[in-house]
């Protein structure tokens, strides 16, 4: 039952009215716990990635420096904010008219059934506010104990390679202990082998125990950096919230598509006063609009899961076993590119305007592929800790056609090569050629190397 103290009379039943709707569509979901708040105040709460909980960083304030001046000078507004919990906390916003306060519970509970059922949430931590709250406590204890600025500066270190995991170990983890068993219960043998197939792939040589090659580059650096016991508590506190994040970033499409596609079918069946109809449609108009040169997941996912629906296809097990680029594999074809006008763009040289430069649908597939590949970051392996026997470490990047970004790239090595002590190396390739990164954590050096062919990403869904 939907539950929110801080609610007015009026919104509380509509809370509870939506919630009925939702389940009569067979939606399904947690306890949902919606809170009122203060635009500043969601601000606030989002720079902390939706947990006011969560332990002080500068970095967090930055977050809401931010959000608040993108609302103070109309450039972002936040509706909602939900997070992935048991129970499910969502966060309204008080200036909301009722109206987009309706359609902000609808699309809600369809982010909760999401988070409930999506395959990839399964692994996540439920108890994750609960989590927080301690992780908070002990990082506190940690300021008391070592000062907050030694702290802080750690803290950021660390902060800075929480994208250095592998997407897909939590959910092979999770197939391997626990999925066969509820599968089997449930009678769903092809759905098992369908997210069998997602988890087996070369990544899967990432393993708990850290063996290289790994992609788990903060579970590596967790166990094996020589670290005080406070630093390598607080670099297993930073990787176990980046594997919560994880599979947001996997689903980004796919979650807000499935939100938008129950939001609009609830209100436009019958949860809308007459009144509310026109106003209704032009903030989803908004949120859904398409701008040439720019994804807006919210209407490639509510495409994706509307064209299923008329396929005839189960949307209900689409939304349980996919991932952004599953989804999008299984369902994007000639007519489905055509009808939603999607091409490939780019910068044009001579006039600096984004134009359209490719218009086939299977150049627009593989981009739309190639960029949700790895969850949209670069894959990058450690393969040796002990590289030329001088207790450096190597790193490969599986390069899939997009170059790192060679300036981040080294910012990113003098914060990891901080935290081994030692210098770092890594592979990759510019515009086709092999280089090699170098760094001793202060000064990056970058060199072309022979190799013909630079290293290959691992396959991956």
């Amino acid at each position: 039952m939907a539950s929110g103290k801080s609610l007015s009379p009026y919104l509380r039943g509509q809370a509870q009215r939506i919630e009925q709707i939702a389940r009569s569509h067979g939606l399904d979901f947690f306890e949902t716990v919606f809170e009122m708040l203060d635009a500043k105040d969601v601000n606030a709460v989002a720079a902390y990635g939706g947990f006011p909980v969560r332990y002080p960083s500068w970095r967090f304030g930055m977050d809401y420096e931010r959000l608040d001046k993108g609302h103070q000078w109309g450039l972002s507004k936040i509706y909602e904010l939900v997070i992935n919990n048991d129970p499910t906390y969502a966060y309204l916003v008080r200036t909301n008219s009722d109206m987009e306060q309706k359609l902000v519970m609808a699309h809600v509970f369809g982010h909760a059934d999401f988070f409930k059922h999506n395959v990839w949430f399964q692994p996540t931590d439920r108890h994750m506010l609960d989590r927080m709250a301690d992780n908070g406590t002990r990082v506190r204890r940690m300021i008391d104990l070592h000062g907050v600025d030694k702290v802080e500066r750690f803290i950021d270190l660390a902060l800075s390679l929480d994208n250095l995991v592998d997407p897909f170990l939590p959910l092979r983890e999770y197939m391997k202990h626990r999925a066969p068993q509820t599968t089997r219960a449930e009678g769903a043998g092809r759905e098992n082998a369908t997210l069998a197939e997602l988890c087996d792939n070369a990544a899967g040589r990432s393993g708990a125990e850290h063996r290289l090659p790994s992609c788990d580059v903060l579970g590596f650096l967790a166990d094996k950096a020589p670290l005080a016991e406070w630093q390598r508590e607080l670099v297993r506190i930073v990787r176990a919230e980046a594997y919560y994040f994880v599979p947001q970033r996997m689903t980004k499409i796919m979650n807000e598509g499935w939100a938008s596609f129950w939001h609009s079918r609830m209100l436009t069946g019958g949860v809308l006063e007459p009144s509310e109809v026109v106003d209704f449609a032009d903030c989803h108009s908004g949120a859904t609009a398409a701008s040439g040169g720019q994804l807006n997941p919210y209407k490639l996912g509510i495409e994706l899961f509307r064209t299923a629906e008329e396929r005839g296809l189960d949307i209900f097990r689409l939304r349980r076993i996919h991932n952004d680029a599953s989804l999008i594999d299984a369902l994007v074809d000639e007519e489905f590119a055509r009808n939603n006008a999607l091409f490939v763009y780019g910068k044009n040289s001579r006039t600096g305007r984004t134009e359209v430069t490719e218009r086939d649908w299977r150049a627009v597939k593989d981009r739309l592929l190639l960029d949700l590949a790895w969850g949209g970051l670069p894959q990058i392996e450690i393969v040796d800790e002990n590289y030329e026997g001088r207790g450096e470490l190597l790193l490969v990047h599986r390069h899939d056609g997009r170059d790192l970004q060679l300036a981040h790239a080294g910012e990113t090595l003098k914060n990891l090569a901080q935290l081994w002590g030692k210098p770092v190396h890594v592979l990759t390739q510019e515009e086709g050629a092999g280089r090699r990164i170098t760094t001793d954590g202060d000064e990056v050096t970058s060199v072309e190397t022979r190799a013909e062919s630079g290293p290959k990403p691992i396959e991956a869904v």
